[in-house]
């Protein structure tokens, strides 16, 4: 473990690293790719840029994360949708990379009444399914950017090789690329906070 600077010492989160198998699971359980929990009567999420399905990136059930978070982010499944088409330019058009562009959809649900035994679409390359089958709690501290905005400068090149964590994560402090950008609700207008990050490079390939 990197030696952590005492003074971001109480800006401590606890994360947690997903560890995966090869392939589906349950229609409820938590997943990379694969098939989503569907509605009977549901179809599965289009991109409105395209018209073609969206790629099925991320399922959470939040009723089995672990003990920790239990309630922390609401009850239910989460799920994550985005359109990966390169022969269109919907992540341009549609500003893929803000919080609440149209190519991407995200909800929370409750997996109640019938669920179908939905086929995966076939009309591009989809995502080869992981199972989430348990979880590693790790510590996680902030970069030098949100450090300085609490008054605190770091100088430990060690430190910022370690922290944030990167790859796919539960909870934690977020790995910035380009800066910090915490999107704010759009009903409350309170700042939001990371439920889980999806590394590009990762479980998705």
């Amino acid at each position: 473990m990197t030696n952590i600077p005492p003074e971001i010492q109480p800006y401590k989160r606890t994360a947690w690293k997903p560890i995966t198998t090869d392939g589906d699971g349950a229609l409820t359980a938590s997943k990379f790719a694969g098939k989503p929990w569907l509605g009977k009567h549901e179809k599965w999420p289009k991109c409105p840029c395209c018209q073609e399905p969206l790629q099925f990136f991320l399922q959470l059930n939040l009723n089995q994360l672990p003990e920790a978070l239990q309630n922390e982010f609401g009850s239910g499944i989460l799920q994550m949708f985005y359109c990966t088409n390169i022969d269109t330019l919907c992540d341009v058009d549609y500003e893929g990379w803000e919080a609440f562009s149209d190519v991407h959809f995200l909800r929370i649900i409750q997996p109640e009444g019938e669920a179908q035994d939905v086929e995966i679409p076939k009309t591009q390359d989809f995502f080869p399914p992981k199972l989430i089958v348990d979880w590693q709690q790790l510590e996680d501290y902030p970069n030098s950017e949100e450090a300085s905005e609490f008054g605190i400068e770091l100088n430990d090149e060690l430190y910022e090789d370690n922290f944030p964590i990167e790859g796919d994560k539960l909870a934690g402090w977020p790995l910035w690329i380009q800066g910090i950008e915490y999107p704010n609700c759009p009903i409350c207008g309170e700042t939001m906070r990371l439920v889980f990050q999806v590394d590009s490079e990762d479980n998705l390939p």
